[in-house]
């Protein structure tokens, strides 16, 4: 009842709200508002200065990549404050001088720490890991030819357990004297299939403690390197069968690793074979007796090599030693396919567990360099002839292990030791595979920098077994990556294409040009780039009867080969990312614009109704990016023309729209500042084109809040460029779509209520109607009028306030619109203030309006007099209070109630937010000391604090 009564008093005061709107005078509130500039005085300190850090007095470990570990004295004053609360040491240093024995173990000498050092590197991130290649050699190296495997005979659990009372000696000599079968004539998949089962079954064995039956399954698994009757498949089967050794190796690994267990605590990653117990050391020992009993060389050095980490447990110089043994071991090795995988694992495994030790990977690769003649030998030559395999196929059987030995070689290494490798090839007569894998490990930039000296290698090499070609195509994927010497760039162009232009394989042809075609993009300029193209079209095109008919441009013939349209969309889409991302400048050049405009309506047309949207986004984002990067300079005419051009290729992208209505309102923005505001009447007739443009694209739009945000932003430029008309025009089409908003709106996939957007918009539109002046043959402040008449029409959420906020943000207006100088102008527009000059018809327009918002603010604080929402009354009370504090004149005793009583509205019921009420209050304190607002200091003393108790 008390808050009916307080409404009711409001409603009486109604008409004295903007009678008496305070007189505001915006350059000096201003100045007020400013923030207090004070000197400071930065002495020695300054934010950005390095603070002083207190040296451990615990030794360091220095590790890779690290700098050194003591730190410099600095002369600042500062201290660090944790190191003065810590007297100097931090938590984590007293930590380590702990737990770790190098701060209390003796000074070692210099060869020592180095040592340990090396030791303790790993291989770093740049390095490619096998893992990424065994899927390309799975892929590549298949056979349609029947393949057998040795499978070890079915073992009864029976059998299982004499196997325990057998000696391990005899149950390994019982494997080579036939306790296994032959499987024949299985497809590749069974083969794979067979493996697999292998893997499995080595797992199963271990897990149930059946270690012995393990090591009988990887030496079975070993022994199938040996056989190369398959031989196209060879690398396919070193995959799956070194699959099968890691998991062995990993196994004993971790079964040797897992008895250091002392107390519950395992061992750290560098420990020493000091720390390893005497139970694990002999259980490893065990182990590398058993494999040293095996018979066979290949599956004994197999099974050494997965187990090579564990030498660690034994001695720290164990795998030192251990890696040129089993580096001269594969000189027993006869079959040089075999013997070249063999030197591969030794790589795979030596990378890992001792990557380091490069003398050992370079003497297995030099050992394979002087065995190389064995391929030209008769044994090869009649077991290829026995398989029907020619000479070129069979030496790209060599290229995944010769490549992995190289690129773990090549691993850091010096240009020196590039230069050694080139001297090599050289000596072997320039050998095509050999110099192949060469260019494809080393560093791009060494490659580079003797682009001439491996093209001369090239042109001297033997054809016969490695094409020329694929040299020519390794040499550029290193250009594309690095520069060429400046002066060589285009004598190695001549010297390549010359090879390239000879291919009359189409495939061959392509698989080459498209690398040096990218090397001719980046140092050649258009004429260059055209001859390479059209020397593409020559060779990929198969009836060249309209060949005549091409223009001088290249590149759109050369796009027209993609047939098949998803391959042609994502072409274009590559083609776009790279102007995009490699466009320096804005360009006009026809030739360009004609090219890419194609591209953008090739990927344009691609969408249809099944496109996804994340798709379209993608497609729209090159599109606009495109578009961003054409200009005509001052040809602001041939700009808009372009704009309408792109209109109609791209009507089905939404966001292009949008973006060519943001792009063309820009245009007229620029010519506003050419001009200088002072339009002339072509430079007037121009700007009303730009502002058609927009008036007639922004329907075709779908989100109603796009087209709202754009008629809001279009009106302005239009008004910005004095096109009154056109203006209003923008701004009537807001107000009467403001009533077609939807109540829930999607946003990023989720439907959410709207009203928070149409709240922003239509604050962001009173901004800008302030200074829209009204037009001579409409009513006073029509637009303000036909926007109220739409708010009030809309259908609102019962629960939701956001109307009476609109109101409120309605009287900011009027308030403002009161004023004898408006807070900003449109220059060279007259807005109200100067068309009326303070008219009091217009004035009591302007309150006749207030009153009637007024209202209903208050008619629907009056409809939250109810329990439930009482805290929203309050709120709201407060938010009209504040209205009236910030406009109203409150020297009249009248308003200075009714600001009285609303502000007891707000607390009646004891949901006011306190903390905000008390800020409030202070506020008022100290307006209340300034100047002409000592009224202030009345108010607050009729303005009490209630408690919620």
């Amino acid at each position: 009842y008390v808050g009916e009564v307080l409404i009711a008093f409001v409603r009486s005061l109604v008409k004295e709200f903007f009678v008496h709107a305070r007189s505001r005078n915006y350059v000096s509130e201003s100045e007020v508002c400013k923030l207090e500039s004070m000197p400071l005085d930065f002495g020695d300190y300054h934010p950005l200065k390095p603070i002083t850090v207190t040296e451990s007095k615990t030794k360091k470990m220095n590790r890779k990549g690290s700098t050194s570990s003591t730190s410099s004295s600095s002369s600042s004053s500062m201290m660090d404050p944790l190191s003065s609360v810590l007297d100097g040491t931090d938590p984590l240093s007293l930590f380590a001088a702990a737990a770790d024995p190098v701060t209390t173990a003796p000074p070692m000498d210099g060869a020592r720490r180095k040592r340990d050092k090396d030791e303790s590197s790993a291989v770093g991130s740049d390095f490619e890991p096998w893992s990424s290649k065994r899927g390309e050699i799975l892929a590549r190296y298949t056979t349609t030819e029947k393949l057998s495997i040795v499978s070890g005979k079915a073992t009864t659990t029976g059998s299982a357990v004499s196997e325990k009372v057998r000696t391990r000696l005899e149950e390994l000599d019982d494997l080579e004297e036939g306790s296994q079968k032959e499987l024949l004539n299985l497809t590749q998949q069974d083969y794979m299939n067979r493996i697999e089962e292998l893997n499995q079954s080595l797992k199963d064995a271990w897990s149930s403690d059946q270690k012995v039956k393990a090591l009988k399954i990887v030496i079975q698994c070993s022994k199938l390197l040996s056989d190369t009757t398959v031989i196209q498949f060879y690398p396919s089967k070193f995959v799956l069968i070194t699959d099968i050794l890691d998991t062995f190796g990993k196994l004993v690994y971790e079964r040797i690793l897992s008895m250091c267990v002392d107390n519950r605590v395992s061992l750290p990653d560098n420990f020493s074979p000091e720390s390893v117990n005497d139970t694990a050391k002999e259980t490893c020992l065990n182990w590398f007796f058993k494999i040293a009993s095996i018979r066979e060389l290949i599956p004994r050095f197999y099974v050494e090599a997965a187990i090579l980490k564990c030498n660690k447990f034994l001695s720290k110089t164990g795998i030192s030693e251990c890696l040129p043994r089993l580096t001269s071991m594969i000189r027993g090795i006869g079959d040089p396919l075999v013997a070249v995988y063999a030197r591969a694992y030794l790589c795979r495994v030596g990378m890992e567990v001792a990557p380091q030790l490069k003398e050992s990977l370079n003497k297995n690769f030099f050992d394979f360099l002087l065995t190389f003649k064995q391929i030209h030998g008769d044994t090869v030559q009649n077991q290829l002839v026995v398989q029907c395999v020619e000479i070129p196929l069979y030496l790209t059987l060599y290229s995944p292990a010769i490549d992995w030995i190289l690129q773990c070689i090549a691993y850091h290494a010096p240009d020196v030791l590039l230069t050694e490798m080139m001297e090599r090839c050289k000596k072997l007569g320039n050998n095509a595979l050999l110099l192949n894998s060469v260019m494809s490990a080393f560093r791009a930039e060494f490659i580079a920098a003797r682009s001439m000296d491996f093209i001369g290698m090239i042109k001297e090499c033997d054809e016969s077994g490695f094409p020329k070609h694929l040299l020519f195509r390794s040499l550029g994927l290193n250009l594309a990556l690095a520069d060429p010497p400046e002066n060589d760039r285009l004598q190695i162009l001549n010297e390549a294409w010359k090879v390239i232009t000879k291919l009359k394989n189409p495939q061959d042809y392509i698989n080459c040009a498209e690398v040096w075609v990218e090397y001719t993009c980046r140092h050649f300029t258009k004429r260059e780039v055209n001859t390479v193209l059209a020397d593409v079209i020559k060779h990929m095109t198969p009836d060249r009867a309209f060949e005549d008919a091409y223009p001088q441009e290249k590149f759109l013939p050369f796009l027209d080969m993609f047939q098949k349209e998803s391959v042609r969309v994502e072409v274009c889409k590559c083609i776009m990312e790279s102007f995009i991302k490699h466009q320096q400048e804005s360009t006009k050049d026809p030739v360009i614009l004609n090219a890419l405009l194609h591209i953008c309506k090739t990927m344009h047309d691609s969408v249809n109704a099944l496109t996804l949207e994340d798709e379209k986004r993608t497609l729209a984002a090159l599109i606009n990016g495109f578009i961003k990067m054409v200009s005509f300079g001052r040809d602001f005419e041939q700009q808009l023309s372009f704009y309408v051009e792109a209109r109609s290729m791209f009507c089905n992208l939404e966001p292009v729209l949008v973006q060519l209505i943001h792009s063309v309102n820009q245009l007229a923005m620029e010519t506003r500042r050419v001009m200088k505001g002072n339009h002339s009447r072509k430079t007037a007739a121009f700007v009303r084109a730009c502002v058609a443009f927009c008036f007639i694209t922004i329907p075709s739009l779908s989100s109603i809040f796009t087209r709202l945000n754009l008629y809001l932003h279009s009106g302005q430029v239009a008004l910005a460029n004095q096109c009154l008309s056109q203006a209003d025009a923008f701004f009537k089409a807001a107000v009467s779509l403001v009533p077609e908003v939807p109540k829930m709106i999607s946003v990023d996939g989720k439907m959410r209520p709207s009203d928070a957007f149409l709240l922003e918009f239509l604050c962001n539109f009173f901004s800008t109607l302030l200074v829209v002046p009204d037009h001579p043959e409409q009513g006073v402040l029509f637009l303000v009028r036909g926007l109220l008449n739409v708010i009030q029409d809309y259908t609102w959420e019962d629960n939701s306030d956001d109307k009476v906020r609109i109101y409120t943000n309605v009287l900011h207006l009027l308030s403002a619109m009161t004023q004898e100088a408006y807070i900003y102008h449109v220059d060279k527009v007259d807005s109200n203030d100067a068309l009326y000059g303070g008219d009091s018809k217009f004035l009591a327009e302007i309150n006749k309006l207030s009153e009637t918002v007024v209202s209903q603010i208050l008619d629907h604080l009056k409809t939250l007099g109810k329990e439930e929402s009482l805290k929203r009354q309050s709120q709201l009370a407060l938010y009209f209070f504040n209205t009236i504090l910030a406009h109203g004149d409150l020297r009249n005793n009248r308003l200075n109630q009714l600001s009285v009583n609303l502000w007891n509205l707000a607390q009646k019921h004891g949901f006011a937010d306190t903390k905000t009420m008390v800020k409030t209050l202070e506020y008022i304190k100290r307006r209340s000391k300034q100047p002409e607002m000592s009224h202030f200091t009345e108010l607050a003393l009729r303005l009490p604090l209630q408690s919620r108790t």
